[in-house]
């Protein structure tokens, strides 16, 4: 009598599939006598559905019975198994057509395998039923672990990104037999990443669930975990890792950590030139770190540039300073990102500022004159000693030192320590009516420091010569000339 074999129970877990009996039902069929006569012979192969559980440890497992309803039991039917596997994997009992499995099978290697069956009757030598085919299904055990094929995994999301926001998806595969219970069914769960990330247990989606700062922490390791029988008892697992790298917005804006930044220039400095710099620190990165800086300064003395590589502030001279003018200035800087998003401006509604105080150094400068040049007149004729003019120069720098003064090369005038020009000779206008002087001004107590001016004195003309002839006449009169009679040359 045909019974369903029960499964035995793997891994603690009933294995699911049903019994399906397939029975060869009794047919009539005209087989050939070997006198070559024709006799309906009866045939009636009566087998289950073969099942044989992968991974089996039993060196000769019993899978079933094929049997002929033939067979009465006198012992004169031999069965016989044929086709790949009969012999090797396979064996029966040729008496009673049981069947053994005597290897370990693998379903993920193998999962079916179909022979023949044979019975003679012995005392004959005659196939007592025809050839048929039967198959023996290798039905799947949880074996195997769940796999993460396309490791290793690498995601990245805005920083600041809001809950739910999709980063990446993990897959993991199970080689067992998806048709056979819940042996493939994969759950997925967060090993390591809370409370930042989560993960959809049937999909493998890891989405965020907790804003996070670049600034604090720029990249997050996750491990994620997949078991199969969907996370029943006995159910094998498999984990992978996740690389999640923040990537930068421009939530941060560029702030001046010093309050206050003190420089010095010297009032020799040049229209241009650099005094100094200043420094403002932007957390965020790249384009978004980039900054541009601006100055107020009412005496519009000094401007501000920005050096893209480096992003400092450099304060640059826009007009000359004088130190005896103005010896100390207080302007304010202010800076800004260059590029904002408006979905990230309320992280800039105020620009940073710092105060920059800028003391003006004194520099030894050479006196200068009240004129830049001078002009004086003096009747020719003058007596030695007659005052032409006054120069005048003064020590710009604090300390005001004495000035000296001296012209350069001259015979004909002088001068004294109050700039007072006097002649030293006599002026003839007739023969020069002009002398181009230069006078230099020298500091007593710093005689490098000198200066000089041109000074032009005019000789004004007296009435000092009677007029003369050009040349010497001679005359001639005729005798006898009238009065009145012209003369002759």
């Amino acid at each position: 009598m045909n019974c369903c074999l029960l499964l035995p129970f793997m891994l603690g877990i009933p294995l699911l599939l049903p019994c399906l009996i397939a029975t060869e039902n009794s047919k009539t069929e005209e087989v050939k006598h070997p006198a070559g006569s024709h006799l309906r012979v009866r045939r009636g192969w009566m087998w289950n559905q073969f099942f044989v559980p992968e991974e089996m440890n039993k060196t000769r497992h019993h899978i079933g019975q094929l049997r002929s309803d033939l067979d009465n039991g006198n012992n004169s039917f031999q069965y016989k198994l044929l086709g790949a596997g009969a012999g090797s994997i396979f064996v029966i009992d040729e008496r009673t057509g049981d069947i053994y499995a005597v290897q370990k099978l693998d379903r993920e290697e193998r999962s079916l395998y179909t022979l023949r069956a044979q019975v003679i009757d012995t005392t004959t030598g005659r196939a007592m039923e025809p050839e048929s085919e039967f198959v023996i299904r290798v039905s799947d055990i949880n074996d195997n672990e769940p796999k993460f094929l396309d490791e290793p995994y690498e995601a990245i999301v805005p920083e600041m990104s809001p809950e739910g926001t999709f980063v990446i998806q993990v897959t993991a595969s199970d080689a067992d037999d998806p048709s056979s219970g819940n042996n493939a069914r994969l759950l997925y769960s967060l090993r390591q990443g809370q409370p930042y990330f989560s993960i959809e247990p049937t999909t493998g989606v890891i989405r965020i669930s907790s804003k996070m700062d670049r600034e604090l922490q720029d990249e997050y390791w996750v491990i994620i975990q997949a078991k199969d029988m969907i996370g029943l008892p006995g159910a094998l697992s498999g984990t992978t890792s996740v690389l999640i790298k923040l990537s930068d917005v421009n939530d941060n804006k560029p702030i001046f950590k010093d309050s206050l930044y003190r420089l010095t220039v010297s009032e020799s400095a040049s229209v241009g030139m650099s005094i100094g710099k200043i420094m403002a620190y932007d957390n965020d990165i790249e384009e978004n770190a980039e900054m541009d800086y601006s100055i107020e300064d009412d005496s519009k003395t000094f401007d501000v540039i920005t050096n893209n590589e480096t992003q400092e502030g450099i304060i640059i001279l826009k007009k000359k300073v004088d130190f005896e003018h103005q010896n100390h200035y207080r302007i304010r800087a202010k800076v800004k990102n260059r590029r904002v998003d408006e979905q990230l401006r309320k992280y800039h509604t105020e620009a940073s500022t710092t105060v920059i105080k800028i003391q003006v150094e004194d520099v030894e400068e050479p006196p200068v004159f009240l004129l830049p040049y001078y002009i004086f007149e003096i009747f020719e004729g003058s007596p030695y000693g007659s005052f032409v003019g006054t120069v005048s120069a003064t020590d710009p720098d604090q300390r005001k030192s004495p000035i000296r003064y001296s012209i350069t090369r001259s015979k004909v005038f002088s001068i004294d320590d109050n700039g007072t020009v006097f002649t030293t000779n006599s002026l003839d206008r007739e023969i020069s009516a002009w002398y181009n002087l230069s006078v230099t001004a020298t500091e007593k107590y710093s005689i490098e420091q000198s200066s000089a001016v041109p000074v032009y004195v005019q000789v004004l003309d007296i009435n000092d010569h009677a007029p003369e002839f050009s040349e010497y006449y001679e005359t001639y009169v005729c005798e006898n000339a009238v009065s009145g009679q012209g003369l002759f040359f």
